[in-house]
Order: structure tokens, then sequence, then C-alpha cells
């Protein structure tokens, strides 16, 4: 489960910033130089780019469909991933207020455009805002013309969503000069929260800051509960499993009943009995916890180097991800050493002391 979500994450990488501040209220805000130079001095930012993204209809000869238009500026790629995901031509829109366009591959795939041998331009529509509308429908309509300069390809939810545009032919085709919809940055490792709990006190409750994994809250939500659901059904595995520890148990502490009694006899008390069965049954459950551990992170390191588990060409990702983290062994290693004490407790509690009450009537 935490290689899924890390791919997951990687994907995602390729679009969302480490963190997008975006307006509270309304699609845009007006840009501002000085907040910007603020947020660029706070520790750990190492870019920060803007964008606008509205809906818009594109389209190439009788081919349209409606699209997420987003303008970037040139620091964008920077900050994301973006050129890593680009299957055919290149992340380059010519100079500021240039007019090539990247497309999703199935955005591409709908409007029928080869990069190879595509000669005509696309245009996109977008209604004029602020005006009165006009009889003539061409004057409530803003259009550019645009040349692909390349495709990417990520994953259907992002390729028959996305094109991206430069910024300032955006804010012309949107009727927003000066205006925003969102600033992205990417941080230093392991800096993000600090960032962005200096971002909510600097620009207060005007703006929404979030990282990439709140971007895609219910996403990630439901790997992380999947994650757990797959715990507790292990766990339960584990509970059947301390039976075998129960009986086991059972079984020496009977097989044991004369030396109980021997020592016992000898001036050992009821605690020290209790204690000598309740570390049989913490070695038990430690040494199957480690060698059990050791065998799956074995089976983990070689699923890493050698990818035996597949899934296919026709996945995203050819072989099943695996991810180690610490705090899940320590999870792990916690949960089955509790299993083992309880699962310990019940017959070194009942065996003993009903031997215990035995040798009391006999003597």
């Amino acid at each position: 489960m935490n290689g899924l979500t890390g791919t997951v994450a990687n994907l995602y990488n390729a679009f969302e910033p480490d963190i997008k501040i975006t307006p509270a209220s309304g699609k845009y805000f007006q840009e501002n130089n000085e907040t910007i130079q603020k947020i660029k001095a706070i520790h750990g930012v190492e870019e920060i780019s803007g964008t606008l993204s509205d809906k818009a209809l594109i389209k190439n000869f009788d081919r349209q469909t409606l699209v997420a238009v987003k303008g970037v500026d040139g620091r964008f790629n920077r900050v994301t991933g973006v050129d890593s995901s680009i299957s055919e031509g290149k992340f380059d829109f010519g100079k500021k207020g240039g007019r090539g366009i990247l497309l999703g591959r199935g955005i591409a795939n709908q409007l029928q455009v080869n990069l190879g041998d595509f000669t005509s331009e696309l245009i996109i529509y977008s209604p004029v805002k602020g005006k009165a509308e006009s009889l003539n429908p061409q004057d409530n309509v803003n259009e550019a013309y645009f040349t692909p300069s390349g495709v990417f390809s990520l994953n259907d939810e992002f390729d028959f969503q996305y094109v991206f545009i430069d910024l300032e032919t955006a804010r012309q085709l949107f009727d927003t000069p000066g205006k925003l919809s969102a600033l992205e940055l990417k941080c230093a490792k392991g800096k993000t929260e600090a960032i962005q709990n200096a971002l909510k006190q600097m620009l207060g409750a005007d703006f929404v800051i979030k990282n990439r994994y709140q971007l895609n809250d219910a996403l990630f939500k439901s790997l992380e509960t999947e994650k757990l659901a797959t715990f507790i059904i292990l766990a339960f595995i584990l509970i059947i499993a301390t039976f075998n520890i129960i009986g086991a148990l059972t079984m020496l502490i009977i097989e044991k009943k004369k030396d109980i009694k021997t020592l016992y006899s000898m001036g050992a008390d009821l605690g020290l009995l209790r204690h000598i069965f309740m570390r049989e049954g913490f070695m038990i459950t430690a040494i199957g916890a480690v060698v059990g551990l050791l065998l799956g992170l074995i089976v983990c390191l070689i699923q890493m180097q050698f990818h035996f588990v597949e899934f296919g060409d026709d996945f995203i990702i050819p072989y099943y991800p695996v991810e180690l983290q610490l705090k899940d062994f320590v999870w792990i290693l916690g949960l089955i050493m509790l299993i083992g004490f309880l699962a310990a407790l019940y017959p070194v509690r009942l065996f003993t002391r009903t031997d215990m009450v035995h040798e009391s009537k006999v003597l």
C-alpha cells in the first residue's frame, strides 16, 4: 500500500505543486509582486509560479471539446514535473505571449492532432467578460489560435481534461489582465509543512493554502483507508494464529506440572511461576515476529530489485510498487507483541492458579 500511495503521489507530482495558494472566494486574485517577494523570502521556498485556469472550448476543424485551459509562466516547469510526462514534442510556448499549446493525449486524440503532420491551427473560444451582449455572437466570444508544441500522457483524469498555454495569452483569452488563479510553490525537502504554516500566518483567511496531498484529499484518504483495512484484516489473522501460542503454553504448563510443584515446594511464589511461563510466551512470540518480519523484508527487497510481481504492459506502472517505511515495522512488531502478551496471559493465569489451588489442598 505504501508503494501504491507513493506511485500515485509521483504521478500527481507532474501537475500538482508542493503547495498551492488559491483565493478563498472567487476564481481570480490580483497579482502582487510585493507579496510574491515575501513568499520567496520564506526559508525553504525554492521556486514560485503564477497560473491562471478556466474552462474553454477548443476546436480543430469540425472536432471540438470542452477543456480546462491552464495558463502558466516560464517557471511552472521548475515547480512541477510536467516535462517528464511529455510523450511528443516539448514544453515550449514560444516567447512571452506565444501561441504554443501543450495538449493531453486524450484531447489530442479527440481532435485528431498529429504533431508530425499538423499544418493548421487550433482555436480556443472563451466568453467575453464584463461587456454587454451583442446581437453578433462573434462579438461575445474571445478566440485565440494555437500551434501544438507537445503532447503529454499521464492518466485519463489529466489527459482528457487539461491543455497548457502561456500565462499572458491566457489572460488575454479570459479577459483577466494582471490576475492569477493560483500561486504554485516548490519547497525544499522536509520544509513543506513549515512553509505552509508560515503562509497561513502571512496571508490570513483571504487565501487557501494546500499541499499536494490536500489537493487530492479524497484520493489519498481512500488509499490510507485501504491500508488501514488491510492492517486490520491481517491483525485478525494474527489473533487467530495466537491460538497456537495458547495451545503451546497450555501443553507446556501441563507437561511441567511436576516441576511447578517442585519449585513451589522450594519456595517459589505464584508470581515467579507465572513470570517464567510469560517469558516463554514472549520468546515464542518474539522469535516468530522477528523471523516473519525478516522474511517479509527479504520478499519486499526482492520485489524492489527484480520486479517478480508484474501488472502487465497495459498499466501505467509495469510491476507492483513496494516502499518500505520504518513505522510499519514498528506498528507490526508492537501489535504482534501485544497479541502475544494477551494470548499468554490467559493460560498462564488460569492453569498456574489451578495448580496452586490444588497444591494448597494437598498440603
